[in-house]
């Protein structure tokens, strides 16, 4: 389904009125579509389409309602490109098997690397789709205070590593590994994830990452969101730098363009 000779973009879609990245939302018919239109006029190769913000500190929502915002934001992303790949931004087990099969969505993309709902590894094997797997402890009320680790790289891996595994046992192999950056990490724990970035894969599987005008580039710089997306640029040139597969970003014409430049350092 996704080849990866070269990197892949994955835009943002974020059919929430709350996530931390304010010119990201998008909960109107028309701001919908205009952000689809834009994501696919610079050049993405896939969708993340999310309708529950994974923010520190973010508020629960219920299914029906995340699955209420899915719906729209699909039918409104189907109406102007069918073909283009979707993965839904879930961790929910029953609302990803209802994107799959009724909404015309891809790909699985889970933040809780199925520890927020004990069906998903079944659902995802069920549905026969890719997995992407990302690592987070806790949930997204409480992960800033689950940063206890004694070595964040060899801990990430390893949880990784162990439901790599667990997934290809039930017929997951199409599995992409993201450490999930900024979810119940510190700023220096993200920075030493991605000076190890290459360590990943090991794990034998596509590596996304997703670090798109996250706190560990605006706070260092004493910024905001709005303001860092150089930084941002230059965090993903290094991610490609170390292989990754997937850039997960807000701003795809500033994503393509680095993996073009990157790509001239390689011939």
């Amino acid at each position: 389904m996704i080849e990866f000779s070269r990197p892949q973009v994955m835009g943002i879609l974020n059919i929430t009125p709350d996530s931390f990245y304010a010119d990201s939302r998008a909960t109107e018919e028309k701001s919908i579509a205009s952000r689809i239109e834009q994501i696919i006029s610079e050049g993405a190769n896939i969708i993340d389409i999310g309708a529950y913000s994974s923010r520190p500190g973010a508020e629960t929502i219920p299914a029906d309602e995340e699955y209420r915002r899915l719906g729209l934001g699909m039918k409104i992303l189907r109406s102007i490109d069918s073909r283009i790949l979707v993965s839904v931004d879930t961790f929910r087990a029953d609302v990803a098997r209802k994107a799959i099969e009724y909404l015309g969505a891809d790909i699985i993309n889970d933040i809780s690397g199925g520890d927020l709902d004990e069906k998903m590894f079944e659902t995802a094997a069920q549905l026969n789709v890719p997995y992407i797997l990302m690592h987070m402890r806790g949930t997204p009320e409480n992960m800033a205070s689950m940063t206890d680790y004694t070595n964040v790289t060899v801990e990430v891996i390893k949880s990784l590593a162990e439901k790599v595994n667990r997934l290809a046992l039930l017929g997951v192999n199409d599995v992409i590994v993201d450490p999930g950056f900024g979810f119940s990490k510190t700023i220096e724990q993200n920075y030493e994830l991605l000076k190890n970035l290459e360590i990943f894969h090991e794990l034998d599987r596509p590596l996304l990452v997703g670090i798109s005008r996250k706190s560990m580039i605006y706070k260092p710089l004493s910024s905001t969101p709005q303001e860092v997306l150089n930084g941002t640029t230059v965090l993903n040139t290094i991610a490609l730098l170390a292989g990754a597969s997937i850039l997960r970003v807000h701003d795809v014409k500033e994503a393509v363009e680095a993996i073009k430049l990157v790509e001239l350092t390689q011939q």
